[in-house]
């Protein structure tokens, strides 16, 4: 049984998540040769001033560019 954890930062709709599911649901049903009701998706979403890239956080960065 796959177990996919997914990381994402804050701010997609519900629609893209479900879209996300369902694609990698599919991707992992061709290349790993399972059956979809064996797959288990989490999604997580990360504040985003909880993710940092080059030492500083995505919602300062955000600001700055803003």
């Amino acid at each position: 049984m796959p177990i996919l954890n997914i990381a994402l930062i804050e701010g997609r709709s519900n629609e893209q998540k479900e879209a996300l599911i369902r694609e990698v649901t599919d991707a992992c049903v061709r290349a790993l040769d399972v059956k979809p009701e064996t797959v288990r998706i989490l999604l997580q979403d990360i504040a985003t001033q909880d993710f940092g890239v080059a030492g500083e956080s995505v919602k300062a960065k955000r600001e700055r560019l803003a």
